[in-house]
């Protein structure tokens, strides 16, 4: 009888595939949107609608908004996960590494042609007299900074791995939205300090997102500065040494936009400007909610207990797991910060966002509503004792007492 049991498990893992194996290039699909679009667009102007043209232009904001929350919606959650025995396989399938390196010189494609459309005097090739107007240029910032928003989650994938390929890929995926910061602050900062009150990129519950933001962006620079200084002492080097990934790093960006901006002219800084900071504020919106109010504990000797699934908010919807390469499986990634996308998994008594992140992310930016869709969820996770969770410090004395607990 084992030995059929035995048997079959095996038979289980030779049959098992990965049934999002070729759907894991949607992906792409944020890196050439605007590449994409751009026929499109001319067929329209030759029709005579160059008006209704424009609004292609915010390809971005639209699947973001409204494309992605949608399929999360009809499609709902994957409820895949591998089994351990391919672990191993998976994780050596270079296949689907390479699926992330495909982003990269589509996302700079894409910067260069958002560039000139948005420096451009004569686009009559596509259909325009002059210029583009200025509500469709802040629609094509905002698409560019979209992808540099979802750039930053590939960034992410790449930068917690080992090989020194990919952490160099993981930076210059950042140099677009000129957050090279990240890749120090994340990998070493966050994950070390990851929902405690000494962590800027953990909410906390009350926090509005608007206050959650400037917390988080300039509270994890100063923490990847600081950590970065640090190991550059210990090595008897100068924090301003080139060897500082925070500086080398920044200097991508630099160089970037500084032939960018050479090329173009000066009327490409308001792009870069609208671009980098919508891109490294959709990943502030996602830090937002991964964590919101979510508490480790203090054992007997005053240090934290360790990271486990309880301590991440996470989506199993397929759609949005697709274009985030599993990034809302945020769980197992905390508790395997190495583990390649395509074997994470999803915990079923890990704490669960109502929907995927691309519907949670509008959320965020309305506190009334983000507070009633997840306040409750909040106390639910922790038996309804507020103690026990990250609360933010200016509303502590108020949400203890609205919630029974002595101050």
């Amino acid at each position: 009888m084992a030995g059929d049991v035995a048997k079959q498990a095996d038979a289980d893992v030779v049959v098992w595939q990965d049934k999002k194996r070729y759907l894991w290039l949607l992906g792409l699909i944020a890196p050439t949107a605007l590449l994409v679009t751009l026929p499109i667009v001319w067929a329209m102007n030759q029709a005579g609608w160059q008006t209704a043209s424009q609004v292609l232009f915010w390809i971005g904001p639209i699947l973001l908004y409204i494309v992605l929350p949608a399929l999360d919606l009809r499609f709902g959650p994957d409820g895949q996960n591998p089994p351990d025995e391919v672990t191993e396989r998976l994780e050596n399938d270079r296949y689907y590494r390479y699926c992330t390196y495909l982003y990269i010189p589509f996302q700079y494609a894409s910067v260069v042609v958002g560039a000139y459309l948005f420096t451009a005097s004569d686009l009559s090739w596509l259909g325009f007299e002059g210029s583009l107007s200025w509500p469709a240029k802040i629609g094509l910032a905002l698409t560019v900074g979209t992808l540099g928003g979802v750039g930053i989650n590939t960034a992410h994938e790449m930068g917690h791995k080992k090989e020194s390929l990919e952490r160099w890929l993981s930076k210059i995926t950042l140099a677009q939205s000129c957050y090279g910061h990240f890749y120090i602050e994340h990998n070493r900062g966050h994950h070390v300090r990851v929902a405690t009150p000494e962590d800027p990129a953990s909410s906390r519950f009350g926090e509005t997102f608007w206050e959650f933001l400037p917390r988080s962006v300039f509270g994890s620079l100063r923490s990847a500065w600081r950590l970065e200084a640090q190991r550059l002492r210990r090595l008897n080097k100068s924090p301003w040494h080139l060897s500082n990934d925070v500086l080398n790093a920044w200097l991508m960006s630099v160089v970037l936009w500084g032939v960018l901006i050479a090329v173009f002219g000066p009327a490409l800084i308001p792009f870069v400007v609208i671009q980098a900071v919508f891109g490294f504020s959709l990943l502030e919106a996602v830090n937002y909610l991964e964590h919101y109010g979510l508490l480790r504990q203090k054992t007997a000797n005053g240090r934290y207990e360790r990271c486990t699934p309880k301590h991440s908010w996470n989506s199993d919807h397929i759609v949005t797991n697709l274009f985030l390469y599993h990034l809302q499986r945020h769980s197992d990634h905390h508790a395997n910060p190495t583990r390649r996308y395509q074997t994470l998994r999803s915990f079923p008594d890990a704490p669960s966002l109502p929907s995927g992140y691309a519907s949670m992310i509008a959320l965020t930016y309305v506190p009334p509503l983000w507070r009633k869709v997840m306040d409750h969820r909040v106390l639910a996770h922790y038996g309804g004792d507020i103690t026990r969770v990250n609360v933010h410090p200016r509303r502590r004395q108020e949400l203890l007492a609205r919630y029974g607990a002595a101050a």
